[in-house]
């Protein structure tokens, strides 16, 4: 009798066990049937994970879902969330390695003004004020740093994904829509926006202007590099010799050459804005995919190598290369970069958490800092007029100004 009792609670204390961990399965294969239906609609779940993110980040990345307008119901995030959480978990990002030195700096953040609006790209403007394009809300952002007032602008074209940005003579700020297929510009001023359909369906990506007023932007996976002259409206497509190089950042060196990194391969492109002449420059390891670029006064191309976690310097008169290992190492994905008084300054960002890399070209010597908050993802940077370095933090969703110590 007291053996068959014995027996009892143990199958009852089984059997309530079994309760949630039969619950937690059902729920998360609700989950994956929610995410299968919804999210690969739009692109495979696999090619959007990452190196996965903690609850915290799937809940920003759900919230940029459903402003981008995918339709998902409160009882859906649930399932939706625990599944992506324990299928796509953090996974493979490197601690971040800080190096001590000499330079001081404070960090100050803005947080955008609507939750999930994924601030892709910074801006920072003559007039003093911080821009971001809000990707996922359609509208770009003004941050007034003096009083922490920040105002979002509506765009035109519903979903059109701004991405890039950049502000013309006249004060206009000029962004390309990466789902819309076009090049808009926005005018602070009355709200006003003028939009530029590209002459062919692409994702226009990244923009800068050249000297003489011309706008250049490249369309990663039409590998096309275009050119729009504001006057007219016109736009010219160029197609890079190297097929699906993915042209991505750009910027333009003293002499007024366009240079531009090709995600797609180890190559960097040279376009000469007045004959439209474009020359590649091979990399010396076929594993590099440079991501951003910035020129320093002398006309060396510095690089942010992601995939190999090196920066780079292209001497474009020798092809001359030169490399040096991030701090935080192979897979700390170096990626939005910019020039600061002759310094190299970029972002990890993969590590954890992000950092702030400065590297000056006549020491060769690294300082880093990490980002408070994690930084999760910056993609690219600006530099003020004084000379602060300006983050667009998308997974975070704030605007970062980080100030060297005078």
């Amino acid at each position: 009798m007291k053996n068959r009792r014995h027996a009892r609670l143990i199958s009852i204390a089984a059997l309530c066990t079994a309760i949630p961990v039969a619950a937690e399965e059902a729920d998360l294969e609700k989950g994956k049937q929610l995410v299968d239906a919804t999210c690969n609609g739009c692109h495979p779940i696999g090619a959007r994970t990452g190196s996965g993110y903690t609850l915290e980040g799937w809940q920003t990345v759900l919230r940029m879902m459903t402003n981008h307008g995918v339709p998902v119901s409160a009882d859906q995030a649930g399932p939706m969330l625990a599944y992506l959480a324990k299928t796509y978990p953090v996974k493979g990002r490197p601690d971040a390695v800080v190096v001590p030195g000499p330079l001081k700096v404070s960090m100050k953040a803005w947080q955008a003004a609507t939750p999930g609006s994924r601030p892709h790209d910074p801006l920072a403007a003559r007039d003093g004020s911080l821009w971001y394009t809000g990707q996922m809300i359609n509208a770009l952002g003004r941050i007034d740093p003096k009083t922490g007032t920040v105002k979002e602008f509506p765009l035109k074209t519903a979903h059109s994904g701004p991405h890039g940005l950049v502000e013309d003579r006249s004060g206009n700020i000029w962004y390309t829509g990466n789902t819309g297929s076009l090049v808009g510009k926005l005018n602070p001023k009355t709200g006003e926006v003028t939009e530029y359909k590209t002459p062919e369906p692409g994702d226009p990506h990244t923009l800068v202007f050249d000297r003489g007023g011309i706008l250049w932007f490249t369309m990663q996976n039409a590998n096309r590099i275009g050119r729009l002259d504001p006057k007219s409206g016109e736009i010219k497509l160029l197609t890079p010799p190297t097929a699906k190089s993915r042209p991505y950042g750009m910027a333009i060196d003293p002499k007024g050459n366009l240079f531009v990194v090709q995600f797609g391969t180890n190559r960097i492109a040279r376009v000469d804005t007045q004959t439209l002449e474009i020359r590649e420059y091979a990399l010396p390891d076929a594993a590099s995919r440079p991501r951003r670029l910035a020129i320093t006064g002398d006309g060396m191309v510095w690089y942010a190598d992601y995939s190999r976690g090196y920066l780079g310097r292209l001497d474009p008169a020798s092809g001359q290369v030169s490399e040096w290992l991030s701090p935080s190492g192979p897979k700390s994905a170096p990626y939005g970069i910019s020039v600061i008084k002759g310094a190299i300054w970029y972002s990890e960002s993969e590590a954890s958490p992000n950092t702030v890399v400065r590297f000056d070209p006549k020491t060769g010597k690294f300082q880093s800092w990490p980002i408070p908050g994690g930084g999760n993802i910056v993609r690219n940077t600006d530099v003020t007029r004084d000379g602060s370095f300006v983050l667009a933090n998308s997974l975070t969703n704030e605007v970062t100004l980080v100030r060297p110590a005078k």
